[in-house]
């Protein structure tokens, strides 16, 4: 296998994440309003959890942008 063709198979698995990342954070939404459905009285005082949840789903999702980045153009 050629070097190049490996770095772009690299860089397509990497992007998984991201996909990865939308699910992750579809689940944070959707556990929320559950909750906040079942108990409305404490959905504010969760609403900080949401928020906290959100922002690891998408960090992942950036880092493994990041990555696949790094792989196709500075590798």
């Amino acid at each position: 296998m050629e070097p190049a063709a490996a770095q772009l198979i690299g860089a397509g698995l990497a992007a998984i994440g991201c996909g990865a990342a939308a699910i992750g954070v579809g689940n944070v939404f959707g556990s929320f309003l559950e909750s906040a459905l079942r108990n409305p009285g404490a959905a504010d005082s969760q609403q900080g959890r949401l928020f906290i949840g959100f922002a690891a789903a998408e960090l992942l999702g950036l880092l493994a942008f990041v990555v696949a980045m790094i792989l196709i153009f500075v590798a």
